[in-house]
């Protein structure tokens, strides 16, 4: 499948270790308004020391249906309950 964002495939986007390493799913994703950041998160809470940085790149291997968000303006999120489910897109 072809790369779908705009920015560079080596675009630093925010994630968390339940996603990087436990493989959760992705359930949250957030364009912030602020800085233009993507945030790919599994939905829960979060201490800072869970964070995680990678590329753009590397959330699209792990789960290619973020491909349908990727025209997502800044200042939006995406929400879903499952990986199987749509998501569900509204203004921050």
């Amino acid at each position: 499948m072809k790369f779908p964002f705009s920015e560079p495939e080596n675009t630093a986007v925010i994630t968390c270790c339940h996603i990087i390493d436990n493989g959760a799913d992705i359930l949250y994703v957030s364009h912030d308004a602020e800085d233009g950041m993507w945030q790919f998160l599994c939905g829960g809470t979060h201490t800072q020391e869970q964070a995680r940085v990678v590329s753009l790149r590397e959330i699209f291997t792990l789960d290619n249906t973020v491909s349908e968000l990727a025209n997502m303006p800044c200042g939006y999120i995406a929400e879903r309950t499952n990986k199987s489910s749509k998501w569900k897109i509204k203004k921050k």
